[in-house]
């Protein structure tokens, strides 16, 4: 290497030594907020997604191998070997496997129309839109009518009451968002199998904008000592898109998925 391009080498290291140690310094201020959603855009992922399996971490639920997915041909069937999953859990999905053995539909609550609860509410894949205030974080899913309210810096309830989406509250730790939801109802699965759980679920995400603001990552962790034997982790990663939110309709308990809206027979007026 010559003398010249050793010199630019230098200078282009010490340049992004210079704005790692930066950005980690603001990141590290007292009362930094990082921006999770910058301009008109969304972020978006893959819908239906299946959690992840993290190094380390118990499973997450995943297909049976024996009968492997085929989009648009084949239902999301769990592996029920999962070592992690307790035996009540595993009896409620076996019926439901083999309800829709006999030809049942095997709707998710976005396709029905109903909140999706959490942390199945990262599979659907948005498209989201985060808004932030001083006092908390709302984020917006298109598809359904999911809304979420993260309320910053406040404790959780005594004894919330069990909703579809939870109580969530919040706090920022660097250029992280961590949000901490419990309180939810038994109504919702936690995954795209239908895996149940009690109101004893419990999830701690962790949303960061990393990849120069392209991307959103979500850390999750998972918990339910009712229905799994150990807590299990898992991630979710979306991609920025420019184009808004759109209208996005859809009638509540939808039983096929041709999305119809109801029409009165006759008018009420």
């Amino acid at each position: 290497m010559s003398g010249l391009a050793s010199r630019h080498a230098l200078l282009l290291v010490s340049a992004l030594v210079f704005a790692l140690n930066f950005n980690t310094g603001v990141a590290a201020q007292r009362g930094y907020v990082p921006v999770l959603q910058d301009g008109p855009g969304i972020w978006q992922g893959p819908f239906g997604v299946v959690f992840p399996p993290v190094p380390g971490s118990a499973l997450p639920m995943w297909q049976d191998p024996s009968r492997p997915l085929i989009a648009g041909r084949t239902w999301h069937i769990a592996d029920l070997s999962n070592p992690n999953l307790k035996q009540w859990a595993k009896d409620f999905m076996k019926k439901e496997i083999e309800e829709i053995d006999r030809g049942k539909i095997q709707l998710t609550p976005s396709s029905s129309c109903l909140p999706t609860g959490v942390p199945n509410f990262l599979g659907d894949g948005g498209p989201f839109l985060i808004v932030q205030a001083p006092d908390k974080v709302v984020i917006m899913d298109e598809a359904g009518p999911v809304v979420r309210h993260i309320y910053l810096n406040v404790p959780h309830s005594r004894n919330p009451k069990p909703s579809w989406m939870g109580e969530s509250v919040g706090w920022y730790e660097g250029d992280t968002l961590v949000i901490d939801t419990i309180g939810m109802n038994t109504k919702t699965p936690a995954d795209r199998f239908g895996t149940p759980h009690t109101e004893k679920l419990h999830v701690v995400e962790r949303w960061r904008v990393v990849e120069q603001g392209l991307t959103l990552r979500v850390d999750v962790t998972v918990d339910d000592p009712d229905t799994f034997y150990q807590p299990w982790k898992t991630y979710q990663v979306y991609r920025r898109s420019n184009r808004p939110l759109e209208v996005e309709v859809c009638a509540e308990n939808n039983l096929q998925f041709d999305y119809h809206m109801p029409v009165a027979e006759k008018p009420d007026f």
